[in-house]
């Protein structure tokens, strides 16, 4: 049984969010919610996690599990606000509390941040399985971008989360605390090990040169043959070698500081103070 899949692309962010259910019944998941924030005002909005769940109640829906494929440095989580409203289960990777550790030092966060994953619903392992109405979600732990990333395979199709881009822009970046380009080289040959003909949805695109439309679907079958980082058979050395020197071009996400304070606490914010204020950190010098 495979997934129907509806995508909704956040253009402020690059993020590609997805409403998965099972054809047969009313069950679906969310995966790689956006809550909307303006870094220079510190607002936050709501307009395009309501987007997601306007279209899952018009269509009758039932949200069973709202799903991370890692801690995003690019935008924050919705996924609180979704469950709010929504109700489901919010999972991610169990190498969570690797990032919770490392990011938790960054902050400054001190003994009250809890570093044991346990905002999270449920952690998922290498070959943990879980279900959507129907539907059997598989998860591979596809580490390299982050230690805690995942890819959940759901009938035909693969969420990939950022360890794969489009074929003709490549793969993730590697040079965040945790990161590996050796590591990520191995994730994407587990992914490429799937069927050929399996759909592979990623969580961003940002229109590759010469392209004009957005896009996100694409298979193994042509990640394999025309990817512009992996394909063809690119080997480990090379691949390692152009990875870590693009890296060292890269600026980092204008997003990653509010991110990464709350994506790490599942989507929420930090306590607020005895006023009720919520505050964010700006670390210096620190990543």
């Amino acid at each position: 049984m495979n997934p129907t899949v509806k995508a909704f692309f956040d253009e402020a962010t690059n993020t590609v969010s997805y409403v998965l259910r099972d054809p047969t019944g009313v069950a679906c998941a969310v995966v790689d919610s956006v809550l909307d924030f303006d870094h220079a005002s510190g607002r936050t909005d709501t307009a395009s996690a309501d987007e997601i769940i306007a279209w899952i109640t018009a269509e009758g829906l039932t949200c069973e599990w709202i799903l991370e494929s890692h801690v995003h440095a690019d935008h924050l989580s919705a996924a609180p606000y979704l469950q709010e409203r929504l109700g489901g289960k919010i999972g991610i990777g169990a190498n969570i509390t690797v990032v919770q550790d490392t990011f938790g030092k960054v902050f400054n966060e001190g003994t009250a941040f809890q570093r044991d994953g346990s905002q999270f619903d449920a952690l998922f392992k290498e070959g943990d399985s879980f279900m959507i109405g129907q539907l059997r979600g598989d998860v591979l732990h596809t580490p390299g971008h982050t230690p805690a990333c995942l890819t959940y395979v759901i009938g035909d199709a693969a969420f990939v989360g950022d360890t794969l881009f489009m074929p003709d822009f490549g793969t993730a970046r590697c040079d965040f605390p945790g990161g590996s380009s050796e590591v990520l080289y191995q994730s994407i040959q587990k992914i490429l090990a799937l069927p050929e003909e399996t759909r592979i949805f990623v969580g961003h695109d940002y229109k590759a040169p010469g392209r004009d439309d957005y896009a996100w679907e694409t298979t193994v079958g042509e990640q394999k043959a025309l990817n512009v980082h992996i394909g063809e058979g690119r080997p480990l050395e090379e691949f390692t070698a152009m990875r870590d020197a693009r890296d060292a071009t890269l600026a980092m996400p204008r997003l990653i500081l509010p991110s990464l304070q709350v994506n790490m606490r599942a989507g929420q914010m930090p306590e607020p103070d005895e006023q009720g204020d919520i505050f964010l950190k700006l670390p210096v010098n620190k990543i």
